[in-house]
């Protein structure tokens, strides 16, 4: 894949919360350029499914389909797709769907929006529906089409999932609504492969976040070429390292300049906030966009893609679950969790990943390992899990993890650990799950990754499993727990298992905790530490 054209040195507009293609090229906004992965759709197929986190550039892929096939070609002078592309430069009849902008709050209102929209598109063209039901106007529609332009028909849907996720969590009814909604798209969208319609389409492309399994909505187009894990198209949405050098080198200097930092550091930076989104077997990783451009537009770091969604839903199904929540930074699964999403067989894998709080870490066979994909992705939904324990209190109270990373780095461990037990003693009335050492283990790994510190739950060495570490720049903590067992026996474990032993040569100080906690008091009961030099 050939290069696009390197960009002027001059920080250019950033095209902040816009979705339009020609909006984004006609008002001189910085577009980094993914013409080459449409041409190579276009070339090879007609029936696309793509599936990507929220904020990802979905619908601004949608629009730039949308501008090719209206035939808008100076927008497109300079990108890969005029300098390099076969594309032939003509235009064809278009019926968008953004599922965004559809009701949907109840069945009726959504049937009543998709045969608006039909109508709409049909009044544009000067074409008068008279088939009574849904998905006779769709056929009626593409037929009478493709007779009055002697074109094929193209057919794009973004957000085709929006009628259906908005529903999860809200209880029974909303449940029902969802599965109603999910049964309307599956007929709706079976239209696309009848025998009638299926030789006048020129190209399908339909996105959302969500990938339902083909027996649950896509039965009925079973000709659909499914691209979200394919190799091909792992750089299509967000931002690679090569992008992100390439096209936003000025904003990288800015940022640095604000922060403070060198250019080489505010880059660093960014990865470790941003970067590590990987969507296939092919080790490509992207950064968010959304998070990269809000970085840059407010000079500095946050959690902004994480802070336009919360996903209580989310916390909700893992805590009714009572799902390892210390799990979620190594998770292991095999292939079909990928292809599973389904209303009736809710799994908390696919959900974590569909929805971008996990992403692929490495792949073995058909051995899938999976983890918080950044920074700005660990440090918040961590947070939002811990808050979900601690929501009946006040603000000040609530936040008092956020203290233990500043007592930790300051050795200050009186402070950590009375800290540690104050909130223990908050929280340990509104759970119901047994009192044992995971249940303590995994409120104590949600408080300290919280504060932001990093963190790391069971590894592996080859004569055990430590249950904690906490590294810093100069130290590490490891941490062994024990329920109704004295603190003592921890540090014991910890020194006959040789827990220390893979810290040293590190030049890190090394400090050793035994912590017991009490089934009886529902809180820390006692804790000891020694203290290891290099």
């Amino acid at each position: 894949m050939k290069e696009p054209p390197q960009e002027g040195f001059f920080p250019q507009k950033l095209p902040i919360d816009l979705q339009e293609f020609e909006t984004i090229r006609e008002e001189g906004f910085l577009y980094v350029d993914k013409t080459a992965y449409l041409s190579r759709m276009l070339e090879r197929g007609r029936y696309y499914f793509l599936s990507r986190p929220r904020r990802f550039g979905k619908s601004l892929t949608v629009s730039t389909l949308r501008c090719l096939f209206e035939n808008r070609r100076p927008l497109f002078d300079g990108l890969w797709i005029c300098e390099n592309g076969r594309w032939d430069w003509a235009e064809y009849p278009i019926i968008l769907f953004d599922f965004n902008t559809l009701s949907h709050d109840t069945p009726d209102h959504f049937r009543l929006d998709l045969e608006r929209s039909l109508i709409r598109t049909a009044a544009k063209f000067g074409i008068h529906l008279e088939e009574p039901l849904l998905k006779g106007k769709f056929t009626e529609l593409i037929l009478a089409l493709k007779k009055q332009t002697g074109r094929s028909v193209v057919v794009l849907i973004d957000e085709y999932d929006k009628p259906v996720i908005d529903h999860l969590g809200l209880g029974n009814d909303r449940l029902e609504t969802a599965r109603t909604n999910r049964d309307i798209l599956k007929n709706f969208l079976g239209v696309l492969k009848g025998a009638d319609v299926v030789r006048h389409i020129r190209f399908v492309f339909i996105t959302g976040v969500s990938k339902f399994s083909r027996v649950s909505i896509f039965s009925e187009l079973n000709n659909l070429v499914d691209i979200t894990m394919d190799r091909d198209y792992a750089g299509l949405l967000g931002y690679t390292r090569e992008e992100l050098d390439r096209y936003f080198q000025a904003h990288i200097a800015d940022l640095a300049g604000v922060s403070g930092m060198s250019a080489p550091d505010a880059a660093q930076a960014l990865q470790s906030h941003y970067d590590g989104y990987r969507f296939s077997r092919k080790p490509i990783q992207v950064y968010n966009p959304f998070s990269v451009l809000r970085a840059f537009s407010h000079s500095e770091f946050g959690n902004y893609w994480f802070e336009t969604g919360t996903p209580t839903f989310l916390v909700n199904l893992l805590r009714e679950q009572h799902y390892d929540l210390t799990a979620i930074e190594h998770l292991t699964v095999g292939e079909a969790v990928f292809s599973t999403y389904d209303l009736e067989t809710l799994s908390p894998e696919a959900l974590l990943f569909q929805t971008g709080y996990v992403t692929i870490q490495d792949v073995e066979g058909d051995i899938f390992t999976l983890g918080y994909p950044n920074r700005e992705v660990r440090c918040a939904f961590l947070k939002q899990l811990m808050y979900s324990f601690t929501r009946h209190l006040d603000g000040s109270r609530q936040s008092a993890f956020l203290l233990l990373a500043r007592f930790l780095g300051n050795e200050d461990i009186h402070a950590f650990f009375d800290t540690v037990k104050s909130i223990f003693a908050t929280i340990s009335y509104t759970l119901t799950t047994e009192r044992n050492e995971a249940y303590f283990h995994t409120l104590f790994y949600l408080m300290v990754s919280a504060s932001g510190m990093n963190v790391r739950s069971e590894i592996l060495t080859n004569r055990g499993r430590i249950d904690l570490v906490v590294e810093f720049e100069d130290k590490v903590y490891i941490m062994e727990f024990k329920c109704d067992q004295s603190a003592q026996a921890g540090l014991d474990q910890i020194r006959r298992k040789g827990y220390a032993e893979m810290f040293r040569g590190t030049g890190k100080k090394r400090i050793l905790m035994g912590i017991h906690f009490s089934s009886h008091d529902r809180n820390i009961a006692e804790w000891k530490i020694e203290s290891e030099g290099e």
